[in-house]
C-alpha cells in the first residue's frame, strides 16, 4: 500500500524542528553539490535558520558574484518590462543604497567597528578573511623588499666593476709617467748640479786671499792666471 500524502506544516515541537532542519539543509546542501558538478551550473544557495543562524553555499566560493549576476538578469528583465517607468528608478535607487549600505557594513567591521551585531561564526569568518588579506600583504612587501636588495646588488656589482676599471686606467697611466717623471727628476739634478758648479766658480774667481791671511773681494773680473811650459820659460831666460 502506498504512501498517503503528507500535508506539510510547521512542526511545533522545536527539538522535532531542529532535527528536520539539520537533515533537510544536509540534503538540501547535497543536492545543490550535484547538481553544480552534474551540470556545470552556477548554484548559490542562502538558508537563514529560525534563529537567524546563515549557512550558505555557492559553486565557486564566491556568493557576491553570483548575486550579482543574478541582480543582473533580474533587474534587466524588469527595466525590459518598464522602461520608462519611475518605479524601476525607485527599484535601482533602492538596490544601490542596499549595496552600498552593506559594503559600508563591511568596511567598518574590517576596521574592528560594531562587531556585536555578529556572531560567532561571522566573526570566525571576517578573521579568516583578514588574515588572509595579512598574508597576502607580507607576501607582496617581502616580494618588494626582494626586488629592491637584488636591484641594490646589481648597482653596487656595476659600481665595483667600474671601480676596477678605472684602478687598471690609472694604473696604465702610472706605468705611462713614471719613465718620464724619472727623465725629469734626473734632468733637475743634473740642472742643479750645473748650477752649484757654475756658482763655486764664480766665487772662487771672484774671492781671493790677500797677504795678510784675509779674504778680500776684487772690484773687478779676475784674470785667468797663465801657465807657460817648462820649454819656453827656459828660451826666456837664455
Amino acid at each position: 500500500m502506498g504512501r498517503g500524502k503528507v500535508t506539510l506544516k510547521r512542526i511545533e515541537n522545536k527539538i522535532n524542528r531542529q532535527v528536520t532542519f539539520s537533515k533537510r539543509r544536509s540534503g538540501l546542501l547535497k543536492k545543490a553539490h550535484e547538481i553544480s558538478v552534474l551540470c556545470d551550473a552556477d548554484v548559490a544557495l542562502i538558508i537563514f535558520s529560525t534563529k537567524g543562524k546563515l549557512c550558505e553555499f555557492s559553486t565557486d566560493s564566491n556568493m557576491e558574484r553570483i548575486l550579482e549576476r543574478y541582480e543582473r538578469c533580474s533587474y534587466s528583465e524588469r527595466e525590459l518590462t518598464d522602461h520608462g517607468s519611475h518605479g524601476s528608478w525607485t527599484l535601482e535607487h533602492a538596490k544601490l543604497k542596499s549595496r552600498m549600505e552593506g559594503l559600508q557594513t563591511t568596511q567598518r567591521h574590517i576596521m574592528g567597528e560594531d562587531l556585536d551585531s555578529l556572531n560567532l561564526k561571522e566573526l570566525l569568518n571576517l578573521e579568516q578573511k583578514l588574515d588572509l588579506g595579512l598574508k597576502q600583504i607580507r607576501l607582496r612587501r617581502n616580494q618588494l623588499m626582494l626586488e629592491s636588495i637584488s636591484v641594490l646588488e646589481k648597482k653596487d656589482k656595476a659600481l665595483k666593476n667600474e671601480n676596477n676599471v678605472l684602478l687598471e686606467k690609472i694604473k696604465e697611466i702610472q706605468k705611462e709617467i713614471a719613465p718620464q717623471a724619472q727623465a725629469h727628476i734626473k734632468q733637475q739634478d743634473r740642472r742643479h748640479n750645473m748650477s752649484s758648479h757654475r756658482l763655486d766658480t764664480y766665487i772662487s774667481a771672484t774671492y781671493q786671499a790677500g797677504d795678510d791671511g784675509l779674504v778680500e773681494e776684487n772690484p773687478r773680473q779676475a784674470q785667468p792666471s797663465i801657465v807657460l811650459p817648462p820649454w819656453l820659460l827656459q828660451h826666456i831666460n837664455h
